[in-house]
């Protein structure tokens, strides 16, 4: 029972992880990433549809995206999207494709986004710890009803603590590496 508890806190606090590096794969230094506009919604024929079903999106060079739309019927409106998502971007129309050029960040703008993914970090971070916390009060009523004991439990919330920690530790070293990301444009 102890090992199901251990097994889906951890699996929980991955999940953590995973959302923060999504979350932050979406904030742009100045190299063109697909996974910036990937989950665009666009609507297309009354359905909201990512981009990324819409056109096939691939990186031109460092700072370049190139979309080659599956409908040409849809390029406006994939356009439109692009332009109110407020990511910074300006499409450019070519044919059945749309290019995509990522300006220089300005000091300004970087600041930001090292003030956005922090913030972001620490959300996860909390979220982490707050499973940690729903995990302790888990096994605190397991020695409650005795069906472990002190030293199982204190065993536990250690082990839990270690797994805490190292999760903690990833966040940080993901965080600091967007930021040096964003620092070396």
């Amino acid at each position: 029972m102890i090992h199901e508890i251990y097994n889906h806190a951890d699996s929980r606090m991955q999940k953590a992880i995973e959302f923060f590096v999504e979350n932050i794969s979406k904030i742009r230094t100045d190299r063109a990433s697909p996974q910036l506009i990937s989950n665009i919604e666009i609507d297309y024929f009354g359905t909201k549809i990512s981009l990324n079903k819409l056109s096939n999106i691939t990186t031109e060079s460092w700072n370049t995206l190139i979309l080659t739309v599956f409908d040409t019927n849809a390029i406006k409106k994939i356009e439109q999207a692009i332009l109110s998502s407020n990511i910074g971007l300006m499409p450019k129309i070519h044919h059945n494709s749309i290019r995509i050029i990522f300006p220089k960040l300005t000091e300004e703008r970087r600041t930001k986004l090292i003030r956005l993914i922090r913030k972001e970090s620490e959300k996860n971070i909390i979220s982490i710890r707050n499973i940690r916390r729903d995990v302790n009060e888990k096994v605190k009523n397991l020695t409650k009803k005795s069906i472990i004991s002190k030293d199982e439990e204190k065993k536990f919330q250690n082990k839990i603590q270690k797994l805490t920690n190292n999760k903690v530790k990833i966040i940080k070293t993901l965080l600091l590496k967007k930021e040096n990301d964003l620092n070396l444009v």
